[in-house]
């Protein structure tokens, strides 16, 4: 099963951050906007991408909810009909929620930089660290690490879990439920 290393963090300055990303990248990078739809299964967490041009992708993936670099192992399958595999899925597991989110997509050597605007929660940065075959966790957390400092993100603005708990969290907070 592939693997990254990833970090997630709150962005206090888009601005500078994507100036960075940019420099870093040597590229604009790519927007992407993204429909992630979560269901309800057993252990990990699954989700259909859809990239709202007819493409998305069914992705399953395990990783500790912790802040700071996590090993996150994951698969993933495209699809041609996002729309029809959430009804399926919907229908068959439950879901659990929805994350809609345009992406800045820049690639600093073997690291996906995400920049995202999600909506109903703000502005978020990921690091994702794709593991080479025989490359140590430990390399990638370096590698985070590095990346880390060089694009200005601070300890404390590192975040644990998904979007999608992020979400959760604020509605159960909005319904006096926290």
């Amino acid at each position: 099963m592939p693997s990254n290393v990833e970090i997630k963090a709150t962005v206090r300055d888009m601005e500078h951050l994507m100036q960075r990303a940019q420099q870093l990248s040597g590229s604009d990078g790519t927007v992407i906007r993204q429909q992630d739809t979560f269901f309800t299964v057993q252990k990990g967490r699954l989700k259909l991408r859809n990239f709202m041009d007819g493409k998305g992708q069914l992705i399953f993936y395990e990783r500790p909810d912790m802040d700071g670099p996590k090993l996150s192992n994951y698969s993933i399958s495209p699809t041609s009909d996002p729309e029809g595999l959430t009804k399926v899925l919907q229908d068959a597991l439950g879901m659990v929620g929805q994350v809609t989110k345009e992406r800045h997509l820049f690639m600093v050597g073997q690291t996906r930089v995400h920049v995202d605007t999600v909506q109903d929660l703000g502005h978020f940065m990921e690091l994702e660290v794709v593991m080479k075959e025989g490359q140590s966790t430990e390399e990638g957390v370096s590698i985070a690490h590095k990346l880390m400092e060089e694009l200005g993100v601070k300890n404390e603005d590192l975040i644990e879990g998904a979007y999608m708990d992020l979400l959760l969290d604020k509605q159960r907070t909005q319904n006096g439920h926290k």
